[in-house]
């Protein structure tokens, strides 16, 4: 069913978004992304990704905290006015518990110091990135679930519902007081616009991707 959704979600290749007013350190920063393989633009401020970011762009944002005019904190908050939920990896050079712990609430994927291991940054991208491809993967199955659910006629609505709650034809044919052979027809008719093979699946699908 979601194979046009996998390879949607894979044509645009991630990117780390790397924001700091540090051209030294954004330079490293881009260098070091690049020399795995990974896709990399640079930024000297929040004001500058902000006007130029779009949320259909998959990837991560390595963020530094402190910065004139906007602070890291200051432009997580403002991706979150925005719902955007881009996964953040926040660097700084005076960083204290009690920042980390501020960090994390936020939501941020990781907290780290500068100058950063390499190793360590790396491995935080990658779970940045596994973690954003992951979320829009699942928005999009749930928006293909959405789209069929509205493709449904009020009475497979009524018999979806009984269905993925485990009644059997029977039962329903009795509760919509309709025919079993109609009850078999609206259920043949249902997954076949799921694009599923049995009821067991149609039920794991719709629990995986909430109501």
């Amino acid at each position: 069913m979601f194979d046009d959704i996998e390879d949607l979600t894979m044509k645009i290749k991630p990117t780390v978004f790397i924001v700091d007013d540090d051209e030294a350190v954004r330079q490293s920063l881009q260098l070091l992304a690049e020399s795995v393989g990974l896709q990399a633009r640079c930024f000297a401020g929040p004001c500058e990704f902000l006007n130029a970011y779009a949320p259909s762009l998959p990837g991560c944002l390595v963020l530094d905290v402190r910065m004139p005019g906007m602070s890291g904190f200051e432009l997580k908050a403002k991706l979150s006015e925005r719902k955007i939920d881009l996964p953040v990896i926040f660097l700084t050079g005076h960083g204290d518990v009690d920042m980390g712990v501020g960090a994390m609430k936020t939501g941020a994927v990781d907290f780290i110091q500068k100058p950063p291991n390499d190793e360590v940054l790396l491995d935080s991208i990658q779970k940045a990135i596994q973690q954003d491809v992951e979320k829009r993967r699942l928005s999009a199955e749930r928006d293909s679930v959405a789209e069929r659910l509205a493709s449904l006629t009020k009475r497979e609505r009524q018999i979806i519902e009984l269905l993925v709650q485990g009644d059997p034809d029977k039962q329903i044919a009795h509760e919509l007081d309709i025919s079993i052979r109609a009850v078999g027809l609206h259920r043949r008719k249902i997954l076949e616009k799921f694009c599923v093979n049995s009821v067991v699946e149609l039920t794991r699908l719709v629990v995986k991707l909430g109501p």
